[in-house]
């Protein structure tokens, strides 16, 4: 297990210094109040972990990871593992640098806000990777791709239609009485998304011809 883990992280060592080079300009652009980190860092973690998918694919890894003992169940647990190992990385980045600009910006932290910001993030993040991964491991990377974004697309038109059409009363009083426990709602909620994704994915795989 350890060995797959290590696998995806050494994978992405050459994304390591453009990973570097976007850090310095996004806390610049922080500094200048052009965006907020928050929203960006954990969602890269994701986006880079998705390469190894084209790495995977374009070595063969899958015909010698099957070959091994528990290699289907393996691979795909490292994969999971791999990404929230390098999401959890970002996001102690992300609050510590939220903090010190916060600090040195205002000379005040607000805690409240920044951890607000940052586990919406955070919970965005995992929602993405629990979608994106079982659509990598059913199509492969370069079809995925255009399955993702014909599925983004309509999930938007949906949503549009949603938003106009949908009385949102009844959500928003739901929100609010659990606004005082919304930090373990969003845990547990993160936790089940990781679950059910990862249980769809290692079923998809194990299914798989390779």
């Amino acid at each position: 297990m350890l060995g797959f883990i290590k696998k995806d992280l050494l994978m992405i060592k050459s994304n390591i210094k453009i990973f570097a080079i976007l850090l310095i300009i996004y806390v610049v652009m922080a500094f200048q109040g052009q965006m907020d980190l928050s929203f960006l860092l954990p969602f890269m973690s994701v986006m880079v972990m998705m390469s190894t998918f084209s790495y995977d694919s374009y070595n063969k890894w899958d015909a010698y990871a099957i070959s091994l003992p528990g290699g289907r169940k393996n691979s795909v647990k490292a994969k999971y593992l791999a990404t929230i190992i390098l999401i959890i990385v970002t996001t102690i980045i992300i609050t510590i640098l939220s903090f010190t600009i916060s600090y040195v910006k205002t000379k005040i932290i607000d805690f409240e806000n920044i951890t607000g910001t940052i586990f919406g993030s955070l919970f965005a993040t995992i929602l993405l990777q629990s979608f994106i991964y079982p659509t990598m491991y059913k199509f492969g990377p370069e079809k995925a791709r255009i399955w993702l974004m014909a599925i983004i697309f309509g999930v938007a038109v949906i949503g549009g239609f949603i938003i106009q059409y949908v009385d949102f009363s009844a959500i928003i009083n739901i929100l609010n009485l659990i606004e005082a426990y919304w930090i373990v709602v969003f845990l547990i909620a993160m936790i089940l998304m990781l679950y059910i994704s990862y249980k769809i994915s290692e079923r998809i795989y194990f299914k798989k011809e390779i």
